[in-house]
């Protein structure tokens, strides 16, 4: 824009920046855009506002803020060379060096500036740097805010309503001579604090235990509580101005003397770099990625087996939302994992859309349409896409079993568990992962240091009390302080990514690396050749156990599932026949020959012959009985059996009663029935009420087609190149509309004040703009839309006619056609020059 007027406000700041420097305010303070601003003023406004500046500060590293801060308790303006001495310490002489810190901080000081002035939180010249005043508010210090940098109120603040009296009192005691007002007292005072020869000889008379008072305020808080007779170190630092009163029991170190005695530093240790990520483990990078293949395989696996637990209807949904603690244990159980592993695998499969709610009366958990879908991709399409749920989901699986701020307890899947901040803390963590050499474990003490460096402010958000979750192997849980969510997400995001497969060993592999820098493709394509390929058969032993030496082809899993009941896993997982689980396939419609053949197909070994008794013994049996509904009946062609059921007492709770010599009946519900004649060892089946035996099959049961849960957002979205670019053309030309000049009018009447519409007759409007547009110049012009909402314009006319001016709207930086009798009037641009 090319002025060389220093600004003096704000908006006049920002409307010298180019486009492309407004367009880096936007990206960096989204939360401007909505909406966009009309002009440079509204924007300054606006980034002047209390939640716009609390959003901007805590998005700021260490050392910005530490700048910030040092500008809080700086005079306003303050020069560059003194804001650097409040972070160096007292300045040297030109021909001095400064220490190595010294250095630090001033080589890192003007990075730190232009972040701030980037954010618009900092403008002004080097000579005049000026904090916006609502930053100012919130980080300079006062009795109810105390400053981070544990400075106190200046001698003029302290002073503010001292009795003129007093303050000559103060002047008497530390040698200065009396003045003839309280304005000039406060200024000499103000000017022995801040003389380094003059304040070190008043320090020099203090008694020893008055310097120890003051090593205890100096680093803060300044505060300090005294007694109506105060003793003999407090009373000589009191008369003294060094301790000013407060109230009546308190009082505060000013900060001129504070400053003093901390040589000049706003900070007791300024941290102008980041601290680096120390790794604690070099490891082969195949080795690495060998280990996150087995873990992902694992996953994948573990979200198979969950789903399939609930295949027939899951566990009922609390009045609350979520999973009850009961049901979230009988989860635990059924995968072999802790409670908060179990909690993780649940919200996982929920993030990634193969989980939710059937909508149904009885309310309950099952698998979606989508996960038959992502049952059908391969194994390193399935990882990817758990993956990157995982990567952008804000639900937060580490806080199921802590309470809200209700005390109420958080469970799985159930409300509250959203945090915003979660998916940056993953990614951020990743990418330090990323940043060491591949096969390097980072050291997670030194990861968290980096990442509160990072963003001290947005650590200190609390999170509900809760232990994370432990992963069966993988990285040590460090132990610093993490009270503050944003470490707690970090803790979580390393045993996350170690059980997801993410990391193996502790390190980065590979194929998350590609995921991360190139995509999900990139990441299976890394993937497919560490995942173990799946087998098409199995090992038949004599004690009725088969042994899978490795992952099953789907069909050949799914049936044996059936067929067999999972004994152990491991390495090998080992299935065991049982007369329950052979009568289970039974129930599936399938047949003893069908049986037999499957295990001869599929089976390395003979198929053992006590294996080939069970089924067939159990087949003989199966469907002996038929139990249908009356409420439901027993029905038998052997009455010999029906003898023996009618006689077992443990058919009493039953109230069975023969109807016919083949047929009993009973009030029970079909269901009980059925399941409390196979406790009793019978193999009945269910069959319709045509008499044909109803077949079972598992995996029926799904939800409606259900969306992924949506990603809580964390603010507004980053705006793209697109929206940059149109929403800087529009503030631009709002600004030209509101800040051109007018020419005044003939009458002698001025111009309208800025920021009102124009007023002028229709006839005045028409031939106003006529002859705008036969002279091709622009006009400012007044328009109230249909809704109601007036704005100002500058229109560049090119055709008037039918009760329409069609012209180039700058303001919006576009041809536009207005209806003449909403302009409210118009108005002639001063000439330039």
């Amino acid at each position: 824009m090319g002025t060389t007027t220093p600004p003096r406000t704000l908006a006049e700041a920002l409307r010298a920046r180019g486009d492309e420097s407004l367009a880096g305010l936007l990206r960096a303070r989204p939360d401007l855009l909505n909406p966009v601003p009309n002009d440079i003023t509204q924007l300054a406004t606006r980034a002047g506002t209390r939640a716009s500046v609390v959003r901007a500060l805590e998005h700021l590293d260490r050392f910005a803020l530490q700048t910030a801060e040092a500008l809080a308790v700086a005079p306003d303006p303050a020069p560059y060379a003194t804001l650097l001495s409040l972070l160096t310490g007292d300045g040297l002489d030109d021909g001095e060096q400064r220490d190595d810190a010294g250095a630090a901080v001033a080589a890192a000081l003007p990075g730190a500036l232009a972040t701030l002035r980037e954010q618009a939180l900092v403008w002004g010249e080097d000579d005049r740097l000026r904090l916006v005043r609502t930053a100012r508010e919130l980080l300079a210090p006062s009795p109810q805010h105390p400053s981070p940098t544990g400075l106190g109120p200046t001698v003029s603040e302290a002073t503010a309503g001292m009795s003129p009296g007093r303050l000559q009192e103060i002047l008497s005691a530390t040698g200065l001579p009396a003045t003839h007002d309280p304005v000039s007292a406060v200024a000499a005072l103000s000017a022995l604090f801040t003389d380094r020869t003059r304040m070190a000889e008043l320090l020099d008379t203090a008694p020893v235990e008055a310097l120890a008072v003051l090593d205890r305020l100096v680093w803060g808080p300044p505060y300090g509580e005294v007694t109506p007779n105060p003793t003999p170190p407090v009373k000589w630092l009191r008369d003294r101005g060094l301790l000013l009163p407060v109230s009546t029991r308190t009082v505060v170190l000013a900060r001129e003397a504070a400053l003093h005695l901390r040589a000049g530093r706003a900070h007791r240790v300024p941290e102008p770099a980041p601290p680096a990520v120390a790794p604690t483990a070099e490891r082969d990078p195949q080795a690495v990625d060998r280990a996150a293949a087995g873990q992902a395989f694992t996953a994948l696996s573990t979200v198979e087996e969950l789903l399939k637990l609930w295949n027939g209807g899951g566990p009922a949904i609390l009045r609350a939302g979520g999973l009850s603690v009961r049901e979230l244990k009988r989860a635990a159980s059924a995968l072999d994992a802790t409670e908060p592993v179990a909690a993780f695998w649940i919200e996982l499969a929920y993030a990634a859309g193969l989980l939710a709610s059937d909508g149904a009366s009885d309310e309950r958990y099952a698998a979606t349409p989508a996960y038959d879908e992502w049952l059908d991709l391969p194994a390193q399409d399935r990882w990817t896409h758990l993956a990157a749920a995982w990567l952008a989901a804000t639900r937060t699986p580490g806080l199921v079993g802590g309470q809200d701020a209700k005390g109420r307890t958080l469970a799985a899947l159930g409300p509250d568990l959203d945090r915003s901040a979660a998916p940056e803390v993953r990614r951020r963590v990743l990418a330090l992962f990323a940043g060491l050499p591949p096969g390097t474990a980072p050291d997670p003490d030194t990861l968290l240091r980096r990442l509160r460096w990072e963003r001290p402010l947005r650590g200190g958000a609390k999170a509900p009390a809760a232990a994370p979750p432990t992963a069966p192997s993988g990285p040590a849980a460090p132990h610093p302080d993490t009270s503050d969510l944003r470490s707690r997400l970090a803790l979580w995001t390393l045993n996350e990514a170690e059980l997801l497969g993410i990391t193996g060993r502790g390190a980065l592999s590979s194929q998350a690396r590609a995921l991360l820098e190139e995509g999900p493709d990139a990441a299976a394509a890394r993937l497919a050749p560490l995942m173990p390929q799946p087998l098409d058969h199995v090992l038949l032993q004599a004690d009725l156990t088969a042994v899978a030496p490795g992952p099953l082809e789907r069909p050949l899993a799914q049936m044996l599932s059936v067929l067999a009941d999972v004994e152990s896993k491991g390495g090998a997982t080992v299935y065991r026949f049982t007369p329950g689980s052979v009568r289970r396939a039974l129930d599936a419609g399938q047949a003893a020959a069908e049986l037999h053949a499957f295990l001869a197909a599929h089976s390395r070994t003979p198929v053992p012959q006590p294996l080939s008794y069970l089924i067939d013994d159990v087949a003989r049996r199966h469907g002996h009985l038929r139990i249908g509904a009356a409420s439901a009946y027993v029905r038998c062609d052997d009455e010999s059996v029906l003898n023996e059921i009618l006689a077992d007492r443990r058919s009493t709770g039953l109230r069975l009663r023969r109807l016919a010599p083949t047929v009993l009946a009973s009030p029970s519900d079909p269901g009980p029935l059925l399941e409390a004649l196979r406790e009793m060892g019978f193999a009945p089946a269910a069959e319709s009420a045509e008499g044909d035996v109803l077949v079972t099959r598992a995996g029926a049961r799904r939800t409606p087609p259900r969306t992924p849960p949506a990603p809580v957002p964390e603010g507004p979205p980053v705006p793209d190149e697109a929206l940059l670019g149109a929403a800087v053309r529009a503030i631009r030309a709002g600004d030209t509309a509101a800040t051109v000049v007018r020419r005044e009018p003939a009458d002698g009447a001025g111009a309208p004040p800025p920021g009102t519409l124009p007023r002028t007759t229709p006839a005045e409007t028409l031939a106003t703009v006529q002859a705008a547009a036969m002279t091709g110049s622009a006009v400012w012009i007044g328009y109230v839309n249909a809704d109601g909402a007036a704005s100002q314009r500058v229109i560049a006319p090119v055709r008037v006619e039918g009760g329409f001016v069609t012209g180039y709207d700058h303001t919006a930086d576009e041809v536009r056609t207005y209806p003449l009798h909403r302009i409210t009037g118009v108005a002639e641009l001063a000439e330039e020059g």
